[in-house]
């Protein structure tokens, strides 16, 4: 007998399915005791098929898209059994598969309703089994079973066989299917949620080890996040009763989530073999995204449309790849490679596999109220993949210990070089400093007590010229000044930054005598100043420079009675300081002599602003330096 003659005989295998099969022999088993579970799968059936009805005897179960491809309706099964004797106890009645929308009726009685006959494409109630409690009142020795539904395009609508039986037979046989389909589909779904939110925690917070000269997020991580999403998009399906988006939509939704996750595991198995620049990877690549990119137009022509072959069609060539790559991918696992490589591989294979035979079930030959196996496999490649993921993350995390371990080393090395380079800065700052401290005090001394000596040496020398000798007296003034500014180019060592009140005390306190002495009324009119943050040693001592020069000139030119000295703050922001006396006065414009310049030029070097006024009776001298 050739191959193709065992076709019929394999397609009414499969339309009884195992799970079918695994009812009929719970069914037989419960019938040992007091009371036979009736399986229900003949039926005088009513089709409403684009407003044609059609009248005919049904034999269960009943697939709509592959009694009515295309097409959406209603129909109406009557069951018609008898009983030896009425029921005294509670009964159930199982119904493994039906659906999209459907009512249940014993004896004219509605038992239960879900779902909206007229409301196509609404909601699927066609994803899980059903079991009803029938209390024994409703039982009668003849009985009828009606049960109504609507089916949608492409929705698996349809009814499988009803078991009706005592609630302790028949109760058991629905929570075991139950748990299969219902309960076992959460557990996957949430399995897969969880691994790859933790995939895509780690892609998204984790930047691997260098490669190739540069770093970057792990592929291995994003690709198993993508995987293990989709596929809780997926199985989680079976627990979405009102969907998000209407029908067609919502089935596309999941037939592009199945094309996701066979994609993103393809192309975690190439991270993982290391197949990445391999010549052929780049062309997989662009043939994955051009079948993601007609998967959309093929579900939407079989589920929209009603041409179930197109999505046939695409899910055959979407599998043969997969098959081939993992075929490929399984013999370079056999070779000497890595345990994580050969354990994905085997999950992979196992994967397509059961793919394989879901889509002949589905497909190809659709059966009904048969479960896929695939979402309980995909737990396999699931746990490989997690594991290979936390391999990689060790791994890396172990590299980027050491990495950060010398990089530690190095920067501890770093501050040390630094820390010695900085003491040799300091100690070079605080030469110069000094050396500037030096020369400071030298220019003082050479521009004051210098300039005074040799003013007075030329007094001296002038002596010889009876009609140019200079007075005992001012030879004897001059050398006063060269005293002076040396004992306040001392005093200028220990002046406290910023501190223009005490500097101005210190003048008084130098040069008050001599005013005394020379007939001149000192007037003191100074406020407590506040501090100038921007004066330090350096400013302070040309600060006090420009003042001595301008006391000086008052003692040497000016000829002056009263010398005021006056000191006060603008608000926070500005001080002014003033010398005021009542001598001759002078033309500041066309006096250019070398002390009014050099103060001009020490103002400009601490920011200060330096105004002279003069006339006869009258000159002052304003310094104003911001606070």
């Amino acid at each position: 007998m050739t191959p193709w003659r065992l076709l019929p005989r394999v397609r009414a295998l499969l339309d009884r399915s195992a799970m079918h099969w695994c009812l009929l022999l719970l069914a037989g088993w419960a019938s040992t005791g007091a009371a036979t579970v009736l399986t229900l799968t003949q039926a005088q059936g009513t089709v409403s098929v684009n407003g044609e009805t059609h009248r005919q005897n049904l034999e269960l179960p009943y697939h709509w898209d592959r009694a009515n491809p295309g097409q959406q309706g209603e129909a109406v099964f009557n069951f018609d059994f008898e009983l030896a004797e009425t029921p005294q106890d509670v009964w159930g009645i199982y119904l493994p598969r039906l659906g999209n929308a459907y009512e249940v009726w014993l004896n004219g009685t509605m038992l239960q309703r879900n779902g909206d006959a007229q409301a196509y494409n609404g909601s699927d109630y066609a994803r899980v089994p059903r079991y009803i409690t029938v209390d024994s009142a409703h039982f009668e020795k003849t009985n009828r079973i009606r049960v109504l539904i609507r089916a949608d395009v492409g929705r698996r609508g349809g009814l499988a066989p009803l078991l009706i039986g005592p609630q302790d037979q028949v109760y058991p046989l629905y929570e075991k299917d139950h748990r299969w389909r219902v309960t076992g589909s959460v557990a996957v779904a949430a399995f897969c949620f969880v691994v790859g939110l933790t995939a895509l925690a780690l892609w998204s917070t984790f930047a691997g080890p260098p490669k190739s000269g540069r770093t970057g997020r792990d592929p291995l991580y994003f690709f198993a996040a993508l995987a293990q999403l989709a596929l809780a998009v997926s199985v989680g399906d079976v627990l979405v009763e009102n969907p998000l988006l209407p029908w067609p939509w919502w089935g596309m939704v999941q037939v592009v989530a199945v094309g996701l996750w066979g994609c993103s595991m393809a192309l975690a198995c190439m991270e993982i073999a290391r197949w990445g620049l391999q010549p052929w990877a780049q062309p997989f690549r662009r043939w994955l995204m051009a079948l993601m990119l007609v998967c959309p137009v093929m579900a939407w022509s079989a589920l929209g449309f009603g041409r179930p072959m197109a999505l046939t069609v695409w899910y055959g060539v979407f599998e043969a790849t997969l098959l081939i790559f993992t075929a490929a991918f399984l013999w370079s696992a056999l070779r000497p490679s890595h345990a994580e490589q050969r354990m994905v591989a085997v999950a992979a294979a196992i994967n397509i596999g059961v793919a394989v035979r879901d889509l002949y079930v589905f497909r190809i030959d659709p059966a009904y109220g048969i479960n896929t196996w695939l979402r309980y496999s995909s737990v396999l490649f699931g746990l490989a993949l997690g594991y290979v993921v936390l391999l990689r993350f060790r791994a890396t995390s172990a590299q980027l210990h050491d990495l950060l371990g010398t990089l530690a080393s190095r920067v501890s090395e770093k501050e040390e070089a630094l820390r010695e380079t900085y003491a040799k800065l300091e100690l070079l700052a605080r030469q110069q400093e000094r050396t500037a401290e030096r020369g400071r005090i030298l220019r003082n001394m050479h521009d004051g007590v210098g300039a005074h000596i040799s003013s007075a040496m030329r007094q001296l020398q002038a002596n010889a010229d009876v009609a140019l000798r200079p007075a005992r007296d001012e030879v004897l003034l001059t050398l006063r000044d060269a005293l002076d500014q040396l004992k306040l180019s001392i005093d200028s060592i220990h002046l406290a930054a910023g501190d223009v009140t005490a500097l101005l005390a210190n003048l008084r306190y130098r040069l008050g005598p001599r005013f005394t002495a020379m007939g001149i009324d000192l007037q003191w009119d100074v406020d407590l100043l506040p501090l100038c943050p921007g004066l330090d040693a350096s400013a302070m001592s040309e600060l006090q420079f420009m003042l001595f020069a301008a006391l000086s000139n008052v003692l040497q030119h000016a000829h002056a009675g009263v010398l005021r000295i006056e000191g006060h703050a603008q608000g926070q922001s500005r001080i002014f300081v003033r010398v005021v006396d009542d001598g001759c006065g002078f033309d500041p414009q066309a006096d250019q002599r070398k002390g009014l310049a050099t103060m001009r030029e020490r103002a400009v070097s601490i920011g200060a602003r330096l105004h002279i006024s003069s006339r006869s009776g009258k000159t002052v001298v304003e310094i104003q330096l911001d606070v």
